[in-house]
């Protein structure tokens, strides 16, 4: 009687908390990276993307006004005296402190050390302190070690230095004008051609087109990295060598199997009566294409049109054989990203930052076009 109308299953609550849990893995590694993004070094390395909004506790090397500059040194007393305060922004508390690295919790806030040399200072638990001397102070300022309880910290200085740095190490900003003059044609360009195809294959009839029907099926399983090499050859001994032509032949000769196969099982299921009444007023096959069948496709184009940007976008392996050559003139997003790994491998401000930027554009892509996925895959497979 579980299943009976109006009632719902057992397993309907297995598969909410299953979809739950999905959502979950896929949205918590990018709420962490977007987060981390914002975040600064010593942010990043005291604690995790999830206590980014409380106070944190971390060890910090700070360091007093130089005596040199003008004006720091007071004379009170007979005694040379520099104060100030040792963080930049109010807000940090200091618990323990010393005067060397070996002992960073050699003292607690508020008490005066000697610093030999007739010199003491004394740092209290909000940074404020008192640099004394019996001679006028010279040199550099004072390094003080200290652990600190920071408050919450969010820049964006991140995003600068990667998007307006005009560094060729840290710069995504050529990269992701590369990774869209690659993307956006080896989208454009296998769309187009399979649309014909599937329309020649759901509604033309000529000889051969059940083999060509599975030839496309057996395309699909076809492991791209056994093209590679000879396709590579191919365009080496043709003529086009390393480019963003030869990038987009290739995207588009590995994403036209799924392409013909998906607009094909979904023009095939379009009512047959449209068409064939627009013969009968005596449209052609390309003013049935054009005005009937494209305008009805949408969501199956679509669809494709997601998936096809998708790999092309986040695609480094086509890239490095087909695009990059040793100028790093034509790089791409995944391919600086890989760069950043080593030169920048501890500086992980810039490594969310960076590979967020990546993922922004993709993620803004299929939320906008999202609705019209699951419609376009499911087409043609039920009747």
């Amino acid at each position: 009687m579980d299943n009976i109308a109006g009632s719902k299953s057992s397993l309907t609550w297995i598969v909410h908390i299953s979809v739950a849990l999905l959502v979950a893995l896929w949205l918590f590694p990018t709420v962490g990276l977007l987060v981390s993004s914002f975040r600064t070094t010593d942010q990043i390395s005291s604690s995790g993307w999830w206590q980014s909004l409380f106070p944190t506790e971390q060890n910090v090397t700070l360091r007093t006004t130089d005596p040199d500059d003008e004006g720091v040194q007071t004379l009170v007393d007979g005694v040379y005296t520099i104060t100030g305060n040792l963080f930049e922004e109010a807000g940090a508390e200091i618990s323990v402190w010393g005067s060397s690295s070996r002992a960073i919790d050699a003292y607690t806030a508020g008490e005066t050390v000697d610093l030999g040399d007739g010199e003491t200072i004394t740092v209290q638990a909000n940074g404020d302190y008192v640099w004394t001397g019996t001679e006028e102070l010279s040199g550099r300022g004072q390094r003080v070690f200290a652990t600190a309880e920071t408050p919450p910290e969010f820049t964006l200085d991140n995003y600068k230095r990667v998007l307006f740095s005009g560094s060729s190490t840290d710069s995504m900003a050529k990269a992701f004008f590369n990774t869209l003059t690659v993307t956006i044609p080896a989208t454009i360009i296998p769309i187009v051609i399979a649309a014909f195809a599937a329309y020649a294959l759901a509604w033309m009839d000529f000889p051969g087109r059940a083999i060509l029907i599975a030839l496309v099926v057996g395309l699909l399983v076809v492991p791209l990295q056994l093209a590679l090499i000879p396709l590579l050859r191919l365009h080496l001994n043709i003529g086009i060598g390393k480019g963003y032509l030869g990038v987009w032949l290739a995207h588009t000769g590995f994403g036209l199997p799924l392409a013909i196969y998906l607009l094909r099982n979904y023009m095939v299921g379009l009512p047959r009566d449209i068409i064939e009444n627009a013969k009968v007023d005596g449209a052609t096959d390309f003013q049935i294409f054009t005005k009937i069948i494209l305008p009805l496709s949408f969501p199956a184009l679509a669809s494709f049109a997601i998936f096809q940007f998708l790999w092309t976008w986040n695609d480094l392996l086509v890239a490095k054989v087909f695009l990059i050559d040793s100028t790093g003139q034509t790089t791409v997003m995944t391919n600086q990203i890989v760069e950043l790994l080593g030169t920048r491998g501890g500086n992980w401000e810039i490594l969310a930052t960076a590979a967020f930027v990546s993922i922004a554009v993709p993620l803004a892509v299929f939320f906008a076009m999202q609705k019209y996925l699951v419609r376009g895959l499911l087409a043609g497979s039920v009747k």
